[in-house]
């Protein structure tokens, strides 16, 4: 686990090198070899410095968290916790000189590890990253992060990396402090060496040195207490007090560093507990970390299909769907062409790529001769013959079946056999649309959101007759891009269509069930979802709703029923209200102004006379959604409950101290989330009756995922 070496200058290298890993991480074996080699690095008088470093690209990926999450109990998880404290106190008090070199990143546990050093110089390796991202998975540090971070670079300084999980590169590492030197890559261990070979007298760290004074004021001083009422008033309101991370970091920097830095520790080890085993971590864990890595290591994708790669892709449709798709296909260095009716069209999406590539350009995030190669990527077309020898295809044209069939069969005209042709659809199903294809097998659909080059994730929706090979070459080329897939099979609305769809619709029905907007927006965001309900509606515009509900209408005749808030929709458009683009929806957007709720609604739908509770609104925009989800595994639209959580996080911002849509059942139990929707569906109708899938699972005490 740590390789130690003793060398004739009485330097102890301490060498991180797992074996059967990629990593190095914090775990049982790992903490057991680290607090070996610090106990014998300490106490033998041999050894004059100590320098840690790596024998991997970076120096320690974090904790193990399938190993913290394993812990019996809260006891267990302590005595742990106080274990690595001791191990790096051993470290730093010992009386001799600590230098870390790290040839790459040191983020969560590593640099925790390595901010015990009193030198820390780092390789100058432009994919390295520093910081402790501990709160973007609903922990806090738990190596002493919180108490070493502020203490070195000062409580203002500290917060943001705290608070946000912000990586910095190792120039801004340098700048604020947290590093000592970045050096040349390859040179960081002769630098370490070389810095403790020059050390003459006593070496601390500034918190263990007489008269210290946390850089930037105490926690007394006027300034601090004035940045912590700011900081704890911009977390409620960002946060809505759904995720107890962010509020216990804030508490371990307030309360330890009124104490010294050992009682600070304590009081660290005693919040890191209370946060692992909290509903919100766990659901958190799961989906960020567990089913995400899942997703992007490809888990749904066939077996035996060889990898594909690709070397150019077609993109129709140049608006901006079609032109953010083929601005990240040209980031991940391939060639895209951009084809639309009008060469006016296809210039305005290679324009798109152009205003973004310049945006990074200011930035000082991109290179002048990388950004040129990035646009030189994209061809702008009007001509089909220029998709000869694309790879791929997609289609981001109109939603519309007349439309979308005439672009197969020209872009196919001028494929190879073998070439994959994709639908970019939201809404409409793939099979329908694989019946203007030529080799319906080739045939699938790859749903970008927007705007694509924000947006990670894709749903990648299998048609009845797609082939397995297909699915696994459609799969590589997200992979490709960098981005997340999630698989679902051919439905309506597929999955995050469909289910998003909910949301926006219960907040229109209880528009029209006389609950006031403003209560109706507040549920939305204090449920934790990133917009309220008829704010999105405007986003998405309520023109689309309807279209989409007529199209639906259509395809389904007799069996077509009316959702509850459709008439709402409606309404809005019939008063020329269709939402954000025309400056007037539910709300009104002044030009140059804030936006404001439409006074006119309490005309158009009179408020009840008694206002429902909060809570039960909020409980009536989650539950929809993932009643609605459940529905989608029971149908076999979804075939892991991580995709489904994957796609509602990633996808339309369901809150992720839920776990996802499907997180949310199986943190309540399925069958406590059963009889909390029995009374909902006995007031407000058949969307909230679980659906069978649920009350078998009740009935027989599962679950979806193990506890």
């Amino acid at each position: 686990m740590i390789n130690y070496q003793l060398d004739d200058q009485g330097i102890a290298t301490l060498t991180w090198d797992m074996t059967g890993r990629s990593q190095n991480v914090l775990n049982g074996e790992s903490c057991a070899a680290l607090f070996a080699a610090i106990a014998k690095a300490a106490k033998d008088e041999a050894v004059k410095a100590i320098l840690m470093t790596s024998a991997k690209a970076d120096f320690v990926a974090g904790g193990d968290l399938e190993w913290l999450l394993a812990a019996k109990g809260a006891d267990e998880l302590f005595a742990r916790t106080l274990d690595l404290h001791r191990a790096l106190r051993q470290l730093e008090t010992c009386g001799k000189p600590v230098a870390m070199a790290l040839p790459g990143s040191a983020l969560g546990g590593g640099l925790e590890v390595a901010m015990a050093g009193h030198y820390r110089v780092a390789s100058d390796n432009p994919r390295a990253r520093f910081g402790l991202p501990e709160v973007t998975l609903g922990l806090l540090p738990g190596g002493g992060g919180t108490q070493r971070l502020p203490r070195l670079i000062g409580i203002q300084n500290a917060l943001p990396l705290l608070l946000e999980g912000k990586r910095l590169k190792a120039d801004a590492a340098l700048k604020l402090g947290l590093l000592h030197a970045v050096v040349p890559a390859g040179t960081e261990v002769a630098a370490a060496r070389a810095w403790l070979l020059a050390q003459t007298a006593l070496v601390q760290q500034p918190w263990d040195s007489k008269g210290f004074r946390i850089p930037g004021g105490a926690v007394s001083s006027p300034g601090v207490q004035q940045l912590f009422m700011a900081a704890n008033a911009l977390l409620r309101a960002k946060t809505y007090g759904n995720y107890p991370a962010p509020q216990h970091i804030l508490s371990c920097v307030y309360e330890g560093l009124i104490t010294d830095i050992d009682t600070g520790l304590k009081t660290e080890a005693r919040y890191f507990v209370n946060t692992v085993l909290s509903p919100q971590a766990k659901a958190m864990i799961r989906t960020l970390f567990f089913s995400m890595n899942a997703a992007n290591k490809l888990a749904a994708r066939p077996a035996e299909v060889p990898t594909q790669s690709y070397s150019k892709v077609g993109i129709l449709g140049a608006g901006m769907m079609g032109a953010g798709i083929a601005y990240v296909s040209a980031k991940a260095g391939i060639s895209a062409v951009l084809l639309d009716t009008t060469p006016e069209a296809a210039e305005r999406g290679k324009s798109h790529a152009q205003a973004l590539v310049e945006k990074q350009l200011n930035r000082g995030q991109m290179k002048p001769e990388q950004a040129q190669a990035l646009l030189a990527r994209i061809a702008p077309t009007t001509d089909y013959a220029e998709l000869a020898g694309a790879d791929l295809v997609i289609e981001a044209v109109f939603e519309d079946r007349a439309i979308k069939a005439g672009v197969t069969r020209q872009a196919e005209a001028v494929l190879a056999a073998d070439a994959i042709f994709a639908s970019n659809t939201s809404t409409l199903p793939i099979t329908g649309l694989a019946q203007a294809s030529a080799r319906p097998a080739n045939f699938i659909g790859l749903h970008f959101f927007s705007p694509v080059e924000k947006m990670p994730l894709v749903e990648v929706i299998v048609g009845k007759l797609t082939s397995p090979a297909t699915l696994a070459r459609a799969l590589d080329f997200v992979k490709a891009l960098g981005m997340t897939p999630i698989v679902v099979n051919d439905a309506r609305g597929f999955y995050t269509s469909r289910v998003f769809s909910t949301y926006v619709l219960e907040g229109m029905a209880l528009l029209s069930q006389g609950v006031a907007p403003a209560l109706i927006e507040n549920a939305g965001l204090q449920a934790g979802m990133p917009v309220g309900p008829l704010a999105l509606t405007d986003e998405v515009s309520a023109e689309l709703v309807v279209k989409i509900d007529r199209q639906t209408q259509a395809d389904l005749g007799d069996a077509w029923r009316e959702r509850p808030g459709q008439s709402v929709a409606r309404k809005l458009v019939e008063l020329g209200r269709i939402g954000k683009k025309a400056g007037r929806g539910f709300y009104d957007y002044p030009e140059g102004g804030k936006k404001s709720l439409w006074p006119g609604l309490a005309e158009q739908f009179p408020l009840a006379a008694t206002q429902p509770p909060l809570a039960e609104l909020v409980q009536r925009l989650l539950f929809v959604q993932s009643l609605e989800a459940a529905r989608c595994m029971e149908e076999g639209v979804l075939t892991t409950a991580r995709d489904a959580d994957v796609g509602s996080v990633l996808g339309w911002g369901f809150p992720a101290y839920l776990g996802g849509t499907i997180g949310q059942i199986q943190g309540l139990g399925v069958q406590t989330f059963v009889a909390q929707c029995e009374p909902l569906a006995a007031r407000h109708g058949a969307r909230f009756a679980p659906p069978q899938l649920l009350l078998d699972m009740a009935s027989r005490g599962e679950a979806f995922y193990p506890r």
